[in-house]
């Protein structure tokens, strides 16, 4: 299946919007920074763990996590107002509707996506984009000194909470993934920047014949036994640890590149998808798994997620969200032709296949 991702935008309003609406449209965004603290200190304090025997009042509340009362109670009284606790009694709160999102380790957990997109260091970057764009340099070396990768490399604690976020994202979109891979054409697979091992154990277990390996740097790969063990797949999954911007592994029948391209800029993309290329054999297909920006802005929720993400990657990292031709020019570059553009179902992900051409 072959897709064309172009504008879903229907026809713009023309003229200048009454005050009132550009005031409540403009104000929802200015102040919109306040509610991503407020959850940034419940994953961060692990407010809804504390609730797992039931509901406890703000006083028990702030002896277990060593805050002051009267301050906790109001970040309680906001995340109340999110559905992420529920205020029982007047100052009891327990765990509301969406409170799984911040119950660590769980499979609708997102507790170290928020403390990596809310925490310091992000929270900085974004805090420079000005300079960003007047530079065109991420924001992240500037305050850090150092790049994102170097940064979680030097820290192992700050290394596995940005291992768990990318699981935790990987996690939910995995099925469709699985299912537009198509996988059960091959027999092995290499996971290239793999991480810990979510994706691989997923199409693992969905595919009983198949083998693969992920594929990472040390730090990277920390934590995958476990959780191709947790699967049932260890028997078939290997790790393998590197470079890949000096090689990956040789020989599969496919590789898969989920999350990785969009870090980087076209140089060390390029080169990146170049390493592959030299590993695979004539017969080897590569499964790029990216968003793809829209040809023009469109006004949905699913484009605003990857227009911010795009300028999430110009602040820490330098890479870019891509256009599929922009996709399809930069595979051209490394030596291969896209084949097809398939959605995931269920995730903003496409998985673009390409071959290796002479």
């Amino acid at each position: 299946m072959t897709t064309t991702t172009g504008s879903t935008a229907g026809a713009a309003p023309t003229g200048p919007a009454p005050a009132e609406e550009t005031g409540a449209a403009l104000g929802r965004l200015l102040f919109g920074f306040f509610p991503t603290q407020v959850l940034h200190v419940a994953a961060t304090l692990g407010l809804v763990d504390h609730l797992a025997d039931g509901p406890r009042t703000v006083e028990d509340l702030a002896r277990a996590t060593g805050t002051h009362g009267p301050s906790l109670h109001r970040v309680l009284r906001a995340l109340a107002c999110f559905g992420v606790l529920d205020e029982v009694a007047p100052g009891t709160y327990g765990r509301g509707r969406h409170a799984d999102g911040l119950v660590e380790g769980g499979p609708s957990s997102m507790v170290h996506l928020v403390r990596l997109f809310a925490g310091r260091d992000v929270w900085r970057s974004w805090g420079e984009l000005d300079e960003t764009v007047r530079t065109g340099e991420p924001a992240w070396h500037r305050v850090t000194g150092a790049s994102s990768f170097e940064t979680f490399a030097a820290d192992p604690e700050q290394q596995a909470s940005f291992n768990k976020a990318m699981a935790e994202g990987t996690r939910r979109a995995a099925p469709g993934i699985v299912a537009a891979g198509r996988f059960e054409r091959f027999s092995t697979v290499v996971d290239v920047g793999g991480g810990d091992g979510t994706l691989l154990a997923a199409v693992l277990a969905a595919h009983p014949d198949l083998r693969g390996t992920v594929f990472d740097t040390p730090s990277g790969v920390d934590g995958a036994d476990r959780t191709l063990a947790d699967a049932g797949v260890a028997d078939r999954a290997s790790v393998a640890t590197g470079d890949f911007f000096g090689s990956v592994p040789t020989g599969a029948d496919a590789y898969l590149v989920k999350s990785v391209v969009h870090d980087w800029d076209d140089e060390r993309a390029t080169q990146l998808l170049r390493r592959v290329h030299e590993a695979a054999t004539d017969e080897s297909a590569l499964l790029v798994v990216e968003p793809l920006m829209p040809t023009a802005p469109a006004a949905s929720p699913e484009v605003l997620m990857l227009v911010m993400s795009d300028l999430n990657m110009l602040v820490c990292t330098g890479g870019r969200e891509r256009t599929e031709a922009e996709m399809r020019d930069l595979l051209a570059g490394a030596g291969f032709e896209v084949r097809s553009v398939t959605p995931a179902p269920g995730s903003a992900y496409n998985v673009v296949e390409a071959v290796p051409v002479a």
